[in-house]
């Protein structure tokens, strides 16, 4: 009996199976960590932070100047895209997403101490608002180079579906998130307000080690490593995007747009909305987003391989189209205060537009060549959550208050994001189908 060794091309093969394995079990991981650590600020900041550091204001007011630090670590994601894009492009995937994810976890950490405005005056806020910028550059160079190490590490042809891994990290942060909310709530309002909050952002530290001993253990991107070979790598590669690409750019800041901002609607504006002008309890509403969250997480892996049959654009212009149909009824749903219907109301929201956020991972990084591919993704996804991704709670919330408690403000706010969402995604897809790469085409290396 003769038996047959596993031949060179073989153990390769079974080789890169592992590597993609441990690439989309990193990528994972580590971005849902990051997730968690910003959406513990952001149910912060609907929940306590207007009390604790900006107490000298009404609640509306207080609540406001909240979302404005909020607002801060999207207005710093681009400098991490920018940076880290830069590293990644030019030193490869693996050594950002570990810095990115110590820079996150210090940062989270550190938040949990911080003294409030009770304790140290106005240098809390200022602490605050610091330490969010830190957690915006270190998301903003996270997600590009996450997407990266998932996606081309994949098998050939599976490039989104391992990409959509990164987009389950959203989903599996806001559990997680919730879940330890959920558990800091059952403490009474004092003990909450004193010492119950800071639990999440310090639990942080512990996720992080988790995160880092995956993360170390991951291979560098054969995709980069093959660009590393060839000698095509960019000096410059901001320059060389906006040079070759800057219309790529634009259409993936619209294409990203409801990507990034229907989050912190749920998680941030109507939780905020639901606890303070409709007065449902607190526990409840997290309650309510903790099953949201399941939902999309239990969703979001069917849509991409509904997506592999359909066609992504179609697939992402069609759930676009749904969740604009669905918008109105949403939002009198929620409007009713009543758990079951507002869990209803934004379970409709939530089925349409993850279905499009499932996708849209892949989608973007086909849009752009190898060598710049970190830069243009993580650019074009972080210009986005600046311009729109972290304005979106302040905008509604300025909106709901200047309309005298109306919401229908909020609603038109939230269609029109939906359909220029809808408008560039189906432009780009376009666009990437027309034009003439300056690179191998990007199906055949994701």
């Amino acid at each position: 009996m003769t038996v047959r060794l596993p031949d060179a091309a073989e153990a390769r093969g079974t080789r890169a199976s592992s590597q993609a394995r441990r690439a989309g079990l990193a990528s994972f991981v580590g971005t849902t960590i990051e997730w968690y650590d910003f959406y513990i600020y952001g149910t912060a900041s609907a929940l306590v932070f207007g009390k604790l550091f900006f107490p000298d204001v009404s609640p509306a007011a207080g609540v406001l100047a909240s979302f404005a630090t909020f607002w801060v670590g999207f207005l710093a994601r681009p400098i991490g895209g920018i940076v880290f894009g830069h590293l990644g492009d030019r030193m490869g995937r693996k050594g950002t997403l570990v810095t990115t994810l110590l820079m996150m976890g210090a940062a989270t950490f550190l938040v949990g101490v911080l003294p409030t405005h009770a304790q140290i005056g106005v240098a809390a806020p200022f602490l605050l608002a610091l330490l969010r910028a830190v957690q915006g550059i270190a998301v903003g160079g996270e997600w590009g180079g996450a997407v990266l190490m998932a996606s081309e590490s994949a098998p050939k042809g599976r490039g989104s579906r391992f990409a959509m891994l990164v987009q389950q990290g959203s989903p599996a942060g806001a559990i997680l998130a919730t879940l330890v909310f959920l558990a800091a709530g059952t403490l009474d309002d004092a003990a909450f307000a004193s010492w119950g909050w800071r639990v999440p952002f310090l639990l942080s530290g512990l996720l992080v080690v988790v995160g880092l001993v995956i993360r170390l253990k991951v291979e560098e991107s054969e995709d980069f490593e093959r660009v590393k070979e060839s000698g095509d790598v960019v000096k410059l590669p901001i320059a060389e995007v906006l040079r070759t690409d800057w219309r790529t750019v634009l259409l993936g800041i619209g294409a990203s747009i409801m990507g990034i901002s229907a989050a912190y609607f749920t998680n941030t504006f109507v939780l905020s909305w639901t606890t303070n002008e409709l007065h449902m309890n607190r526990q409840t509403m997290l309650y309510v987003l903790l099953a949201l969250s399941v939902v999309q997480f239990l969703w979001q892996p069917l849509a991409a391989l509904i997506s592999e049959r359909v066609g992504e654009a179609r697939f992402m212009v069609c759930s676009l189209l749904a969740n604009v149909v669905v918008a109105v009824p949403m939002f009198l749903l929620i409007n009713t205060a009543r758990p079951v219907l507002v869990f209803c109301g934004i379970a409709l929201a939530m089925i349409s537009g993850s279905g499009y956020y499932a996708v849209l991972a892949g989608f973007l990084a086909r849009a752009f060549p190898s060598r710049v591919r970190y830069t243009g993704i993580s650019l074009s996804y972080q210009l986005c959550s600046t311009l729109i991704g972290g304005t979106t709670p302040l905008v509604a919330q300025a909106l709901l208050t200047s309309g005298g408690g109306s919401i229908w403000p909020v609603v038109a706010f939230y269609a029109a994001l939906l359909l220029v969402t809808t408008a560039c995604v189906a432009v780009l897809a376009r666009f990437m189908d027309r034009r003439t790469p300056s690179a191998p085409p990007v199906a055949a290396t994701v």
